[in-house]
C-alpha cells in the first residue's frame, strides 16, 4: 500500500502521536501540580518516553506548552483565501476557519493551554518571541497573495490581527471559557474595522 504525497507516512504519524502524548501529559501535570513544580523528568515518565526523547521533540519545558501546529495551518489558509480579499479580511477569514477547526476538536485543551500561558510569568514573557515569529509568517503569507503590498503594510496587518486574537483569547480565559471564543475573535476583528 502506498501513501499519497499529502498523507503522512507511518513514521511521521508516530512522531506526531509521541509529540501529542508528551504535550497532553505535560498539560495535565502542569494543571495538577503547577507549571513551576513540574519537571521534565516527570513529564517524560508520565508520557512513557526518555528524558532525551522529550528534548528531541521540545527544546525546553516552555516549548511543550507553546508549540502547536496552528501556524502552518493558518499560513495555508491565508494563502488559499480568494485574491480579491484584502489582507485583513483574508487574515480574519483564515484565522476564523482555523479556529473553528481547533475549537471543535480541542476546545478544553486550548482553554487550558491559553490559561497556563497567561497565568505563568515565564510563559507569558516568552509570548512576544512566539508572536513575533507568527507575525512574520502571517505577513509572508499575505505578501505571497499580493507581492505588490509593502513589507510594512503586511506586518502591520499581521500584528493587528494577532493583537485582536490575543485580546479575544485573554477575554475568553478571563470568562473561564463561559464566552465563546469564535464570537470574541469576530468582535475583536470588528473593532479593527468598525462598520
Amino acid at each position: 500500500m502506498s501513501t499519497s504525497p499529502t498523507s503522512p507516512g507511518l513514521r511521521e504519524r508516530k512522531k506526531a502521536q509521541t509529540r501529542r502524548t508528551i504535550q497532553e501529559h505535560a498539560l495535565r501535570l502542569f494543571l495538577e501540580q503547577g507549571y513551576q513544580n513540574t519537571t521534565v523528568e516527570e513529564i517524560s515518565a508520565a508520557a512513557g518516553v526518555s528524558h532525551m526523547t522529550f528534548f528531541r521533540y521540545f527544546p525546553t519545558k516552555e516549548a511543550v506548552v507553546e508549540s502547536d501546529d496552528y501556524d502552518p495551518l493558518i499560513v495555508r489558509l491565508i494563502q488559499e483565501r480568494p485574491p480579491q480579499e484584502d489582507g485583513l479580511t483574508a487574515l480574519r477569514n483564515a484565522l476564523g476557519q482555523g479556529l473553528e477547526t481547533v475549537y471543535a476538536t480541542g476546545r478544553d485543551t486550548l482553554l487550558a493551554r491559553t490559561r497556563l500561558i497567561f497565568d505563568t510569568p515565564a510563559l507569558r514573557a516568552r509570548t512576544w518571541d512566539t508572536q513575533y515569529a507568527t507575525q512574520r509568517l502571517f505577513a509572508d503569507a499575505l505578501r505571497s497573495r499580493n507581492p505588490e503590498e509593502s513589507d510594512l503594510a503586511t506586518r502591520v496587518i499581521a500584528a493587528a490581527a494577532l493583537a485582536a486574537v490575543t485580546t479575544a483569547l485573554a477575554a475568553w480565559v478571563e470568562s473561564d471559557g463561559a464566552l465563546e471564543l469564535p464570537v470574541l475573535v469576530s468582535e475583536a476583528f470588528s473593532a479593527l474595522r468598525p462598520a
